[in-house]
């Protein structure tokens, strides 16, 4: 689409569609991070076993993100898009019938395949839009994250006035009617599929690109980090305060909404300031908060003239939500600007590429949850969360300045004039 073709009606309506229909997905696939605390009493699940409960959704919808971004880069959107909802939603009824830890895995796998609608929904929405406004339309559909959000206000409510078995029941009803919703709403334009010449070999070599691969690690942290931590925060905040489900679940929507739906303001100001900028202090962002967010609660005795003192420190629950809130929002700019790259340096394959990006943020949120529970069992301590994503940070903070910061510092011309021969 040519950089001053004026924007239809139609791409407006399918991107409102397709934006509704992520949130729903993205809804369903953190699920169990709210039946998953019932279910881990019900089936005396340790800490370790609630991680593999929670991510088994995400590992399903992550591997299934590249194959996806594909076959929407051959065969349009609409029609993926469609069928991903169609197919996901007899799975997660069926959830209301489990009762067994192995069945929950199971069906908890096919479920998470509606994970993978944003492999679907990026390249699809992206093509309507010229590229001025790609990263803003592109963070417009990732705003969709914010079903994370939605989650936790809805699921928890249905779980205290109806029991967990009703979450499956109304989330079924609630994905049936976004599909026909979806398929009212959307259009599709054949001008916009890869033509049948295009080898799916070539696709997928694009994926060994070393810049792919940067973009994976930049992917594991904003998304990956962002779904393992909606996943696993419920439960934090239950754990590590004593609050109650309902309360639990709006203070950790104090983190998952922003993440979401401040992922538009990350698209703009990717469009305007550059993918790399915006990426850069982002990644500084989320290292502060980490930081912080990695102080253990402790207490330690002093020796005083009246006596032993016992003297409490750590973050309390307000401080820590502020925090948790400002790495949400960093969280949420990254995710547009790693996307903005994509669609700056692969115009022509986007799907393909941002599902091999898609995957590696996906199985960055499957993989978290389960490390998240091994180190707690293992430490006892609950921050090791945070710990462990700090490091991951430095990484990839590292990798860009390698990569890109210092390149670009080297290209720089000088700022003083080279001086004049005598």
């Amino acid at each position: 689409m040519s950089a001053n073709a004026p924007i239809s009606r139609q791409a407006w309506s399918l991107l409102f569609a397709s934006t509704l229909a992520f949130t729903v997905c993205f809804m369903v696939w953190m699920m169990f991070a709210a039946i998953g605390i019932p279910l881990r009493k019900e089936l005396g699940l340790t800490q370790g076993q609630f991680g593999w409960l929670v991510a088994m959704p995400v590992l399903s919808g992550s591997l299934i993100r590249v194959p996806l971004g594909i076959w929407t880069d051959r065969y349009g959107g609409r029609i993926v898009f469609t069928i991903l909802m169609a197919v996901a939603a007899p799975a997660i009824w069926m959830i209301e019938y489990a009762t067994q830890y192995w069945q929950f895995l199971v069906i908890g796998l096919f479920m998470g395949i509606a994970g993978g609608s944003f492999s679907v929904g990026t390249p699809y929405v992206a093509r309507w839009f010229p590229s001025r406004l790609q990263g803003t339309a592109m963070g417009i559909f990732g705003a969709g994250n914010s079903g994370a959000a939605v989650n936790k206000f809805i699921a928890p409510m249905l779980i205290v006035a109806f029991g967990w078995r009703m979450v499956p029941q109304v989330y079924a009803a609630i994905m049936a009617g976004t599909v026909i919703l979806f398929w009212l709403l959307s259009a599709s334009d054949p001008k916009h599929l890869v033509p049948n010449s295009t080898r799916l070999s070539y696709q997928l070599r694009m994926m060994g690109d070393p810049r792919v691969l940067k973009y994976c690690q930049y992917y594991s942290i904003v998304f990956g980090g962002y779904v393992g931590l909606s996943l696993w925060l419920l439960q934090y905040y239950q754990g590590e305060y004593g609050l109650d489900m309902r309360v639990a679940g709006l203070l950790t929507a104090c983190f998952a909404l922003p993440g979401g739906v401040l992922r538009a303001v990350g698209g703009y100001l990717s469009d305007k300031f550059g993918a790399h900028r915006v990426t850069w202090w982002v990644m500084w962002a989320c290292w502060l908060c980490l930081l912080l967010l990695s102080i253990p609660r402790f207490d330690f005795n002093i020796s005083t003239a009246s006596g032993p003192e016992t003297i409490h420190l750590g973050l309390n629950v307000t401080v820590f939500t502020v925090l948790l809130f400002a790495l949400g929002l960093a969280m949420a700019i990254g995710k547009a600007s790693v996307f903005k790259y994509i669609g700056d340096d692969y115009t022509a394959n986007i799907g393909a590429v941002s599902g091999a990006v898609g995957l590696a943020g996906g199985l960055g949120g499957f993989l978290l949850p389960i490390m998240f529970g091994y180190l707690q069992d293992l430490t006892g301590v609950r921050s090791t969360a945070f710990m462990l994503l700090f490091g991951v940070v430095w990484v990839s903070l590292i990798w860009m300045y390698w990569t890109e910061v210092r390149r670009i510092d080297v290209l720089k011309p000088s700022a003083k004039p080279a001086s004049r021969a005598a």
